[in-house]
């Protein structure tokens, strides 16, 4: 059985995109979603409002946070505490987003040092509120020596989550999706010192894997913009659903001949 690290990052996208739009779902419906791919639900963290998932196989562990529900006043308010917090370790982090994380935190250790002894390779993703949470758990688990050092981070429609030293400090190797105008991409605002981590992959108005220069971008922006108004949709929004960012990256790997393991062969709902 081969692990994640050999499916190539295309596939690796997906996978993570996949398994980020399965958290939003019980545990029954996500057994369900899994019952054809090489993992398994390991647990389900919820305490407080705060939620992940860990999926495991015989060689990776992956730590996936459920995002924003906008019928949760925890995740809401959360998403709107933007005040910076000092960490013990290194930087200001988003204090709302840090706090989802505390919850959850000693819970996840356990698997973490399950996983450590298994010698696991260790991942974590998210969408959204969910992306936060994944960045912030790769950070401190980074920083703490009893650990495993995670592999990477796949984050889908990420806020941003900390100033400056906590994300120059993050040396984590972190794979930021960010489609068109997805509006969670860019709060809280830079003007109040906050950065982004990892490094970005842009997906244009045609939900198409690019690179384009600054002026690009902002027509790209426009375009989306003018796209969604005709479809009769607020572009903004429209882009943070995760749905979209696991359509489009179902397009990414079209072009190639075969996807390999682990895949889920359903589309999550």
């Amino acid at each position: 059985m081969e692990k994640i690290k050999k499916i190539g990052f295309r596939n690796r996208s997906l996978f993570f995109a996949k398994l980020s739009a399965i958290a939003y779902n019980n545990t029954d419906k996500i057994n369900t979603e899994m019952q054809d791919s090489d993992f398994e639900l390991l647990d389900a963290y919820d305490v407080g409002g705060s939620q992940a998932f860990s999926f495991v196989s015989d060689n990776d562990l992956v730590i996936a946070c459920r995002g924003t529900e906008a019928t949760c006043f925890s995740d809401l308010s959360a998403d709107l505490r933007a005040w910076p917090k000092k960490t013990l370790y290194s930087g200001r982090v988003h204090s709302g987003f840090d706090w989802h994380v505390s919850k959850i935190w000693p819970e996840i250790v356990k698997d973490l040092k399950t996983a450590k002894e298994k010698n696991l390779d260790i991942w974590f993703t998210g969408h959204s509120l969910g992306a936060a949470m994944a960045t912030i758990l790769a950070s401190k688990c980074r920083h703490d020596r009893t650990l495993p050092d995670p592999v990477q981070v796949y984050t889908y429609g990420s806020p941003r989550v900390g100033w400056r030293k906590y994300v120059n400090d993050l040396s984590v190797n972190h794979v930021r999706w960010v489609n068109n105008n997805d509006a969670v991409a860019y709060v809280p605002p830079a003007l109040f010192g906050y950065k982004h981590h990892g490094n970005q992959y842009y997906m244009n108005a045609w939900g198409n894997v690019r690179n384009p220069s600054g002026w690009q971008k902002i027509k790209d922006k426009f375009r989306g913009i003018i796209m969604g108004w005709k479809n009769g949709s607020i572009d903004s929004f429209a882009d943070h659903s995760i749905s979209r960012y696991v359509e489009n990256l179902e397009r990414y790997v079209d072009n190639m001949e075969t996807i390999q393991y682990p895949v889920i062969s359903r589309k999550p709902t």
